[in-house]
Formats: structure tokens, sequence, C-alpha cells
């Protein structure tokens, strides 16, 4: 007979990592490009993070990072326009299995937002057998595994959220918190200024709460010093990093390298 422990393992090995509190370290995905979502897939991440909600992305492009990841051990997780079941659903039916929701307010909202990832009866999935998750009617064990393998991260953004955060974490399907700084740090009256005390006060105090609940909180920090600060605060998955960030800073670098020295001659 199997174990409850094996029973209830998930064949999404980032959502395992959530369960048993690993280090997990990410990257952010913004530039919408299957080429660059290419040259990332080997690299090594854990998890690599392609937004839909700060970046133009749509299904189609959405869909060609896919593939590009496609044989990878890195997870990708698909952030949400909107905590919106027509929206995940359509992540979903193209093979995203993990989940980045934002601006979850209270554990209503939570619940909204795990109720789109799951079929029923515990959710609100509608069933599609011939899409690209279930290889496209190949996967006869698809809407048997899906609920169990799928992973959902709620983000704390707001004082209200930081005001209902233990309700969110009691919130069964809820597989971890994610801490937004900038948008966090707008609602405690400093707008774009994640760095000051009373925000980053705010910030250890979420990843404490969270972690006496027993629910793993990651957050973004492409600044070395805050990436390696909040690790040590406690946060287990981390994007220390942008495409668009380290396209533009290697960019810059580069050409200070080269500018104002002195013309030689040929």
């Amino acid at each position: 007979m199997m174990s409850n422990s094996a029973a209830n393992k998930s064949g999404n090995s980032f959502k395992e990592g959530l369960r048993e509190d690993r280090r997990q370290i990410g990257l952010w995905c913004a530039l919408s490009s299957n080429l660059v979502a290419e040259v990332l897939n080997p690299i090594g991440f854990d998890w690599i993070l392609f937004d839909v909600e700060h970046a133009p992305n749509d299904i189609p492009l959405l869909l060609s990072q896919l593939q590009a990841m496609r044989g990878s051990a890195t997870e990708p997780i698909a952030r949400p326009e909107w905590n919106d079941a027509v929206a995940i659903k359509r992540l979903l039916d193209i093979g995203f299995r993990s989940f980045l929701v934002p601006m979850v307010q209270n554990a209503e909202e939570a619940r909204v937002a795990v109720a789109a990832t799951r079929y029923p009866p515990e959710g609100i999935r509608g069933v599609a057998t011939l899409n690209r998750a279930a290889s496209f009617g190949g996967d006869p064990n698809y809407l048997k595994t899906s609920n169990s393998n799928v992973c959902v991260i709620v983000q704390i953004e707001t004082s209200d959220s930081m005001d209902k955060l233990e309700s969110i974490c009691g919130v069964d399907g809820v597989d971890g918190i994610f801490v937004g700084p900038s948008d966090l740090a707008a609602s405690l009256g400093h707008l774009g200024d994640p760095s000051a005390p009373v925000v980053q006060d705010a910030i250890q105090n979420i990843v404490t709460t969270a972690k006496r609940l027993g629910k793993p909180a990651g957050t973004l920090a492409p600044a070395r010093d805050d990436a390696l600060r909040y690790l040590n605060w406690g946060f287990s998955f981390v994007a220390v990093g942008s495409d668009i960030g380290l396209l533009r800073q290697n960019a810059v670098t580069l050409l200070s390298d080269f500018q104002g020295q002195p013309e030689t001659g040929a």
C-alpha cells in the first residue's frame, strides 16, 4: 500500500521543494521572447517566472517560451495579469502548472485563485483534453494528476493583505506566499523606495509569520545584498534578477568600459 507521503507527492519538483523548504533560486522574465527562454533554459535556475501582469506577453508568446523550456529541470511559473479564472485556465491549457497570482488581498481571493487551477470537485477549471497540457489527448492520466501537480503562490503586496496574512496562509491549496516589494512599498507610503526601514520591517514580519505558519515565502530581489538578506531572513525561493536587468546592466557596463578610452591610430 502506498504511504500517505507518497500518495501526496506531486510530480512538480518546484512544489515539492516548497514543501521541503528547500532554497530555490529563480529569475524573472519579462522580455516575452522564446529566444531568451531558450538561452536561459540550460543555465540551471530552479524556476523562471514568465510575467503577464507587467510584460507584453500573450498566449502565443507564452506558448513559444514554454516550448523553448521543454525538457528543462527549471520550473516555468506564470504570473497572470489578474486573479481571473479564465486567464488562469488558458495558461493551464498551454502547459503551465505553477502560478504566481498577483494582488491577493484576503482568504476569499486566495480560495478563488486555488479554485481556478483545479478541476471539479476541488475547483472550477473547465475540462478540455485536446490541449497542449494533456499532450493533445495523448496523456490519459492528465485529468487525474493535474490537480496534485498544480502549484499556487499568492502575492502579498499591500497593507491589507499583510493584515490578512494568517487567514491567507490557512487556505488549502496555497503552496506559498510571495512578497511584492515595490507594491508593498507603495501601499505603505514609500512609492519607489522598498528599502525604506518601514518596508523592510514589514517584509521581515511577513516572512517570519509565514514560516511560523509553515508556509514558504518568496520574493524578488535583483540586488545581491537584498537577495542575501532575504534568504537569511528565511525566504526560501527568491528571484535574484531579471532578463531585462541582466541585459541592460551588462550593456551599460560594456559601454562604460570603452567610453572615454583614448583613440589610437590605425
